[in-house]
Parts: C-alpha cells; structure tokens; sequence
C-alpha cells in the first residue's frame, strides 16, 4: 500500500459536522497539522470528503 501525508491547510469553520467527524478520524487536529497514513479505500474515500479542506502528498 502507498502512504501518504495529509495536511489540513483550510479552516475548520464552516465545515460540517461530518466533515468535521471525518477529520478527526484522520487525526488532524488544526491548521498546518500533517499526518501520515497508508491509503486503503476507506481512507481515500475520507481524503475525497474532505479534499477542500486539505493537503495530500505522495510519499515515496
């Protein structure tokens, strides 16, 4: 499986509370916070949900 690292680079204002859900099952917690995390189905769909409020790099 590839990782990748995903930061938050938008505000949490605004958001709805299942986007909000889904942040923070990612684990971000604020703005600038990165982490890192295999990409499954599952994880990806949670990426697509919240694609305006983050970040998503490959890492190699």
């Amino acid at each position: 499986m590839a990782k990748v690292k995903v930061t938050q680079v938008r505000g949490r204002s605004g958001a709805t509370k299942r986007q909000l859900a889904t942040l923070d099952a990612l684990g971000i917690r604020k703005i600038h916070h990165s982490v890192e995390i295999e990409l499954t189905p599952v994880s990806k769909g949670m990426i697509e949900k919240v694609l305006h409020l983050v970040k998503v790099e490959e890492i190699k």
